[in-house]
């Protein structure tokens, strides 16, 4: 007549509150870092949109979703010290997402100057962002997956 009993009962009441919370900063990690991956292929529409005679509301688009997609860099990063704590090479791989950010930002370099090479640097360094953000959504998802993965019973 007994019940079986997971190993998740039994270590429910010790670190409940930590995993819950490693849990939650997890999720906000993962969607920072999707969020990004989007913003870099919205700015890349936005700016050939506006390249091809989209108008200014397509500069405006680049320019905004540049600013927005920056700061959520950070948040990802600022989520990975919790979510990650201690696994310092993941915590490394999420600062160089806004490290890798911020000198794009610095590489837009003149843009009403015929020639202006920077700029290429300025798309090369958001194919890096775009790449290295994806890299970052599957770390999100390898560690949420063993997380909610059930315990074997103790039988």
């Amino acid at each position: 007549m007994g019940m079986a009993v997971s190993r998740s009962d039994v270590t429910a009441d010790r670190g409940a509150p930590a995993s819950r919370l490693r849990q939650a900063f997890l999720w906000l990690y993962l969607i920072g870092a999707a969020l990004v991956a989007a913003g870099v292929l919205l700015q890349a529409f936005s700016i050939a949109a506006y390249v091809r005679g989209a108008g200014p509301e397509a500069l405006d688009l680049h320019e905004t979703g540049g600013f927005v997609t920056h700061s959520i860099e950070i948040i990802v990063f600022l989520t990975a010290l919790v979510a990650f704590w201690g696994v310092w090479r993941t915590v490394a791989l999420a600062l160089l997402l806004p490290v890798i950010g911020t000198a794009q930002v610095l590489l837009i370099g003149d843009t009403g100057e015929p020639g202006g090479w920077v700029n290429g640097l300025h798309g090369l360094f958001a194919l890096v962002v775009l790449l290295l953000a994806v890299a970052l959504v599957q770390t999100g998802l390898r560690a949420l997956g063993s997380g909610l993965r059930r315990k074997p019973p103790l039988d």
